[in-house]
């Protein structure tokens, strides 16, 4: 009976985990929608400029997405809104150097903000939903960064990925780096894009301990923060 008992609260703790609505589960939501939408919105002027606001979203809601002091808002709001605006000025302009600007600053951005959730998820007290959709958004958003990075490595030193030249003027191409930024991060390794130079490999090594390490230190780390059913 007691066990009976322990299984059902131990299912009804684990339902409240995983279903909940806050600013994190937002940002994940957005994070999935635009990996779904994306390969839909690269072609004509409104697809594009619908994703141009996607990826806007994407700065703004990690912005808010966990608790922080006030001058630390401020900083990620404006970095954000650097970025934001550097990639409009470039998407309407068409300039190459303002475009490679504002893929630093949307690195950055999302560096920041994968930081600042981390310390949210990780911090001490109750797990609650918000803060496992935080973890896997800020898994997510590591991916994105990461995909930029390559982006301005193959800018600077074409041939750098392939096995066929990456060329940004046709669409599809910055997708594909997103998608080589998750299998890589996965250590899944499907092995159709590859880096061909040993800068890009140093990088690509890099991004795959650190997604182990992401997930050996958040599963190590929650496991931790769960409470033992003797203490519930």
């Amino acid at each position: 009976m007691t066990d009976s008992k322990d299984k059902t609260e131990s299912d009804e703790d684990l339902s409240q985990m995983i279903i909940g609505l806050g600013p994190c589960t937002y940002l994940l939501l957005l994070l999935i929608g635009l990996i779904l939408v994306f390969p839909y919105l690269e072609e004509g002027l409104f697809p594009r400029t619908l994703l141009g606001i996607l990826f806007s979203s994407v700065l703004l809601v990690g912005a808010f997405a966990a608790p922080q002091s006030q001058r630390g808002l401020i900083a990620k709001l404006g970095l954000a809104l650097l970025g934001i605006g550097l990639q409009w000025t470039a998407l309407w302009t068409s300039n190459l150097t303002i475009l490679h600007l504002a893929g630093i600053a949307y690195a950055a951005s999302l560096t920041i903000s994968i930081t600042s959730v981390l310390r949210y998820v990780l911090k001490r007290g109750q797990i609650t939903a918000d803060k496992l959709h935080g973890a896997l958004a800020g898994y997510i958003m590591l991916a994105f960064a990461w995909s930029l990075i390559y982006a301005l490595t193959e800018v600077t030193a074409a041939g750098s990925f392939g096995p066929t030249r990456l060329d940004f003027t046709q669409t599809g191409t910055f997708f594909k780096l997103i998608y080589f930024s998750l299998t890589t991060l996965t250590t899944t390794g499907y092995g159709d894009i590859v880096p061909l130079t040993n800068h890009a490999r140093s990088l690509v090594m890099i991004e795959e301990f650190t997604g182990v390490f992401y997930v050996g230190v958040l599963i190590a780390r929650l496991a931790g923060l769960y409470p033992s059913p003797s203490t519930r």
